[in-house]
């Protein structure tokens, strides 16, 4: 503790994630101890060049009472032969400092992991839930739920509280991946052609994320629990592209184009996984976050408004 304040590590603190939470968790009467690659000038951060096996966190963690860990080697397109870098941040470098905070007595770890861990698509079956079976696509789901299963052993024989939250698509002001090109696309005046598709796919504002991991904060549990976050309304990538040009003043130009052309077209320009991120469903049971009492601050609409009204952090 820090005077009355109870102090939280946030690793990825200047991403896209971290520069929403961080203000919320202050607001809230957290010293929020921000983890940088380079100095930003912020007020308690802490400067960590990788955040990788070898990094030594005993410095950083002192007094923490929580941790949310943010940071990650994200998916890029074309990067899935970096095996290595993606398994010293997410798994290595993820446990290590997991280890290292149940060592310096931190009471509470988040660690933000990925809805790819229960899969890719809910095509053909229910909506992805806490206790399915782990089915991770890619190198970038597949060292997440390495390090899942790392935490989940790390917290049978710790006194340490492990929250393990696994969001979709995150969208807000100055998000990037498949929302930012959407966003640039429906800017430019430019068609889509995917105004065939009849898919359904949960989605989540920056703010009902960012609202989730500050209640879980406020409300720690015990053991080690995984959470899936998605805002309430779960709609096709058509209603969505919709949704985006309503809130930023744009036309969805949407035209029809065959599921088997659209996926061969993935394909052709290196982007196999367009069949899962913009054809195919992924249905999210968020019941389990309900069971503890948080509900998502903004519905799909708001979310969607406030990504072009407010101001990035």
């Amino acid at each position: 503790m820090s005077g009355d304040r109870p102090v939280v590590l946030v690793t990825g603190a200047t991403g896209f994630v971290g520069r929403h939470l961080v203000p919320e968790l202050a607001s809230q009467g957290w010293l929020v101890r921000p983890v940088e690659r380079r100095a930003s000038g912020a007020a308690n951060a802490v400067l960590v060049d990788m955040i990788g096996p070898l990094t030594d966190w005993s410095a950083a963690l002192a007094g923490a009472d929580a941790v949310v860990h943010l940071a990650a080697r994200v998916h890029h397109p074309g990067d899935e032969s970096n095996a290595e870098i993606y398994r010293a941040v997410n798994i290595e470098g993820t446990l290590r400092l997991a280890e290292a905070a149940a060592a310096a007595g931190v009471r509470h770890f988040i660690h933000v992991s990925t809805i790819l861990v229960n899969g890719g698509s809910t095509d053909g079956r229910g909506p992805f839930r806490e206790s399915d079976q782990p089915a991770p696509r890619g190198i970038y789901g597949q060292t997440k739920a390495a390090a899942e299963a790392g935490l989940q052993r790390l917290a049978q024989g710790s006194a340490m509280s492990i929250s393990i939250v696994r969001p979709p698509l995150v969208y807000g002001p100055a998000a990037g991946g498949n929302f930012g090109l959407l966003l640039r696309t429906i800017r430019r005046g430019l068609p889509l052609p995917f105004a065939s598709i009849r898919n359904r796919r949960g989605f989540v504002a920056v703010g009902n994320l960012t609202s989730f991991i500050a209640y879980r904060l406020a409300h720690p549990g015990s053991g080690c629990e995984i959470f899936l976050v998605a805002d309430d309304e779960q709609v096709s990538t058509p209603d969505f592209i919709r949704g985006i040009a309503a809130a930023c003043g744009g036309k969805a130009r949407l035209f029809p184009m065959p599921m088997a052309v659209l996926t061969l077209m993935g394909r052709a320009v290196g982007r196999p996984e367009i069949r899962d991120s913009l054809i195919g469903s992924m249905e999210i049971d968020t019941s389990k976050a309900r069971t503890i009492g948080w509900r998502p601050k903004y519905s799909l609409a708001e979310g969607l408004r406030a990504a072009f009204r407010e101001p990035m952090p």
